[in-house]
């Protein structure tokens, strides 16, 4: 295992503006979704999800695993949901047996509307302010940070050094 290093002054203040940076970026994505679509962000993420499956449906537990969410949260998230329309319970499988839920047609009209706000506002926030080239350098080390953390995430079983 590798010594513990601390940052130098420039690379902490690197650090905070990266993570102001993504912090306002993100409450400001948030801010507009609920503003000009009326949904929260965890009820777009649960739409968009239910959106891309197969049949605009799937099991609660796959949903869970999907989001990445306790399934008590994924629980209570669709209870509310269910309560304005945009989702509904369901048998799923050949006999039944597992609990499912999928889009109805409010939902699937909320999830459009809301996918094409979002899209505005990532491009408005985001995407606008950057050249291709820096666009480019931004995508290679996203792509190295999130292949470098599940190669870690992989072998942190193997009681391998990170």
């Amino acid at each position: 295992m590798t010594k513990p290093r601390s940052l130098d002054p420039e690379e902490r203040k690197f650090w905070d503006t990266w993570l102001r940076a993504q912090r306002l970026l993100t409450r400001e994505l948030e801010r507009d979704l609920q503003r000009r679509s009326g949904i929260s962000q965890a009820e777009f993420s649960v739409l968009v999800t239910l959106w891309q499956a197969a049949g605009r449906e799937m099991r609660v537990g796959e949903l869970s695993e999907s989001l990445d969410w306790d399934k008590s949260r994924v629980a209570h998230q669709l209870t509310r949901m269910e309560k304005r329309g945009f989702v509904k319970r369901s048998q799923f499988g050949a006999h039944g047996r597992r609990a499912g839920v999928g889009l109805t047609v409010e939902g699937h009209s909320a999830v459009h509307s809301a996918m094409l706000v979002h899209a505005d506002n990532i491009r408005r926030h985001f995407f606008d302010s950057l050249t291709p080239e820096e666009a480019a350098v931004i995508r290679a080390w996203s792509e190295q940070v999130v292949d470098r953390i599940e190669l870690c995430s992989e072998t942190a079983g193997d009681g391998a050094a990170h």
